[in-house]
C-alpha cells in the first residue's frame, strides 16, 4: 500500500516542484488544476496513471514520468459523464509520444463506446522529437480517433498552452475550440521559420493567438480572458448539448446567469419596454434601410439570458449560437444587419454551414432569423470562392432533418433568401413579421433595371421612381405576397413570435424525416 501510495505521489507531482512553482509564477494552472476547476469535485478518476515511455535513445531512458505527460480519465459536469484529456506542460514540455498517444486514443476509444463528451485541454510543445516516426505515428491514432467520434459525441478542445505543427489538426478536427488570451498559440509553423522561409517578421500572438484564430483564421470559436473562464465556458457549452447523436439535449430550467458574458442580459433589459414580447415591436426602425442589433430579438425570443454565442468574434455579419424556449435547446442562426448589413459572404456562409451540421448531428433543432439583402458582390468575393462558400450552406441545410423554422424579420432577397433555410430547401415552418420584403432583389434595383427606358424619359424621374418602388413593394415584395403562394406558412406579429415558435418546435418534437441511404454525401468543400 505504501508502495502504490508513493507512486500516486509521483505520478501527481507532473514533472517536479520547481515546474509547477514557474508555472504558477506566470499564473497558469497545471494540468490537473485544470481538470479539477473543469469537473465537479471529487468527480474525476484517472487512467493510465503508472504509463512510461520506451524510448532508449538520445538518453530518454533517464527521463521518464509516471503518466508520460498527460492525465487522462473520466468525471462529471453537472452530474453528466464526460471523458478528459490535460496535457502536462511540466513533464518534457508536454511532448507527445507514442504511449501519450495510446493513452489519448484510449480515452477516446471510452468516451465513444460510452457516448460521453470528450473535453482535451491541450498544452503541448508538440511531437516527442526523441522518438522520431513513432511519435508522428501516435498523431495519426489521435486524429483518427477525432474523426471516428465526429458527429457521434461531442468533442471539445481547449488550447491552454502552445499548440504546433501537427498538433494542430487534432482541435481543427473536434467541434469547438476554446482559446486564452496571451496564453494560447496555434501554428503550423513558428515564428522563426516564417522569418527564415518568408522573411516575414510576425509575433507569437500576432500569428497564433486567441484574437488571430477567433477574429481571422476562424479556427477558434470562443475568446477568454482566463483559464478558469475558459473552463467555466465549457461547463456552460455542455448543458446545451446532448451526451451523444442518440440523445436530445437536457432541458435545463431557467436560471438567471450571474457573470460571463453579461452583455446579452443588458440587451434583453433593453428590448423590455412594457413586456417581453411586445417590446420586439419596437426593435426595428421605421428606415428599411438603417441596421440595428439583431441580438436584441434574439434576447426578446428565448429565455431570459439563455442565449449562448458561437464564433462571436468571426464573420460578425452572421450570428450562431445556442439558446432556449422553455428550457429546450435550440440552435440559433441570424443575419447581423448592425453588420454589413447582414449579407452572407465566403466566411459567413461557412461559419453558419458548420453551426448547422453540428446542430443536425446532435439532434438540436434550428432556428433561423432572417433578413440577408444578398450575397456580398466585389471581385475578392468572387476570386475567393462566394459561390463554393454559399453552396456549403445551401448543402447544410438540405442536408438537416431535425426541426428548421425560419422567421423573415426584414429582408430575403435573392440567393440569400433560398440559402437562409427557405421553403423550398426544406425548412419545416416559415414565419414572417409585416416588415418582411421577400424578392428576387429590392425594390430599388428592381425598379432601376424594369423601368430604366421609362425613367430616363420622365419629366419627373424621381417623384416617378418612388410611386414605382412603392407599387413594386406591394405587388412583389411584401410578406403577404409570399403568403399566397404558400412560401410563407404565416405572417405573425413581433410580439407573437415567441409564443409561436415555442408551439411551434414543441409540434416538430416527434419530426421523422427519412432520407436515402448513402455513404455520405459530395459536400462542397
Amino acid at each position: 500500500m505504501d508502495t502504490l501510495d508513493e507512486l500516486r505521489a509521483e505520478a501527481r507531482a507532473g514533472g517536479g516542484e520547481d515546474k509547477t512553482r514557474k508555472r504558477h509564477e506566470e499564473g497558469r494552472l497545471t494540468a490537473r488544476e485544470r481538470l479539477d476547476v473543469l469537473l465537479d469535485k471529487d468527480s474525476f478518476n484517472e487512467l493510465g496513471m503508472f504509463v512510461t515511455h520506451d524510448c532508449h535513445d538520445f538518453g530518454m531512458e533517464e527521463k521518464k514520468f509516471l503518466g508520460d505527460g498527460v492525465v487522462t480519465g473520466y468525471g462529471t459536469v453537472h452530474g453528466r459523464l464526460v471523458y478528459v484529456i490535460s496535457e502536462d506542460f511540466t513533464v518534457l514540455g508536454g511532448s507527445l509520444s507514442k504511449k501519450y498517444a495510446e493513452k489519448i486514443a484510449l480515452t477516446q476509444s471510452l468516451a465513444l463506446k460510452n457516448g460521453a463528451p470528450m473535453i482535451n485541454l491541450k498544452d503541448s510543445g508538440g511531437a516527442r522529437i526523441q522518438e522520431g516516426i513513432d511519435s508522428l505515428a501516435g498523431y495519426g491514432m489521435v486524429f483518427m480517433g477525432n474523426v471516428r467520434a465526429s458527429g457521434v459525441i461531442p468533442q471539445i478542445s481547449v488550447i491552454m498552452g502552445p499548440c504546433a505543427g501537427g498538433a494542430v489538426y487534432s482541435p481543427a478536427l473536434t467541434d469547438f475550440v476554446f482559446m486564452v488570451d496571451s496564453r494560447s498559440y496555434m501554428f503550423l509553423t513558428g515564428p522563426d521559420v516564417i522569418r527564415e522561409v518568408t522573411h516575414e517578421e510576425v509575433t507569437f500572438e500576432e500569428l497564433g493567438g486567441a484574437a488571430a484564430h477567433n477574429s481571422k483564421s476562424g479556427v477558434a470559436h470562443f475568446r477568454c480572458d482566463s483559464e478558469e473562464q475558459a473552463l467555466s465556458m465549457v461547463r456552460e457549452l455542455l448543458t446545451y448539448l446532448p451526451q451523444n447523436n442518440m440523445e436530445d439535449p437536457p432541458v435545463v430550467v431557467h436560471k438567471k446567469r450571474t457573470g460571463l458574458r453579461g452583455k446579452l442580459g443588458s440587451l434583453v433589459k433593453q428590448v423590455r419596454g412594457g413586456g417581453r414580447e411586445e417590446a420586439l415591436e419596437r426593435v426595428l426602425p421605421d428606415n428599411q434601410s438603417l441596421p440595428y442589433d439583431m441580438k436584441r430579438i434574439i434576447a426578446g425570443i428565448v429565455d431570459e439570458d439563455s442565449f449562448f454565442e458561437v464564433h462571436r468574434h468571426f464573420a460578425p455579419s452572421i450570428i450562431v449560437g445556442f439558446g432556449r424556449l422553455e428550457g429546450m435547446t435550440i440552435g440559433i442562426v441570424a443575419n447581423q444587419p448592425a453588420h454589413l448589413a447582414g449579407v452572407l459572404d465566403t466566411l459567413s456562409s461557412a461559419k453558419a454551414a458548420r453551426f448547422v451540421r453540428f446542430c443536425d448531428s446532435f439532434n438540436i433543432p434550428l432556428l433561423v432569423l432572417e433578413d440577408a439583402p444578398g450575397f456580398l458582390p466585389g471581385v475578392s468575393q468572387e476570386h475567393t470562392g462566394v459561390i463554393k462558400e454559399g453552396a456549403k450552406l445551401l448543402y447544410a441545410f438540405c442536408e438537416a432533418t431535425v426541426p428548421r423554422i425560419t422567421v423573415v424579420i426584414r429582408k430575403a432577397y435573392g440567393g440569400a433568401y433560398i440559402a437562409m433555410n427557405s421553403k423550398q430547401i426544406g425548412a419545416d415552418l416559415n414565419f414572417a413579421w409585416p416588415t418582411a420584403q421577400i424578392a428576387v432583389m429590392g425594390a430599388e434595383g428592381a425598379v432601376k433595371i424594369l423601368f430604366r427606358r421609362q425613367l430616363a424619359s420622365s419629366p419627373e424621374p424621381e417623384d416617378e421612381r418612388r410611386q414605382l418602388v412603392d407599387q413594386y413593394n406591394l405587388k412583389f415584395s411584401n410578406p403577404y405576397v409570399s403568403a399566397s403562394k404558400g412560401y410563407i406558412d404565416e405572417v405573425i406579429k413581433p410580439s407573437e413570435t415567441r409564443s409561436r415558435l415555442i408551439a411551434a418546435f414543441s409540434s416538430l418534437r416527434t419530426k421523422l424525416e427519412k432520407r436515402i441511404d448513402r455513404k455520405h454525401g459530395n459536400m462542397p468543400l
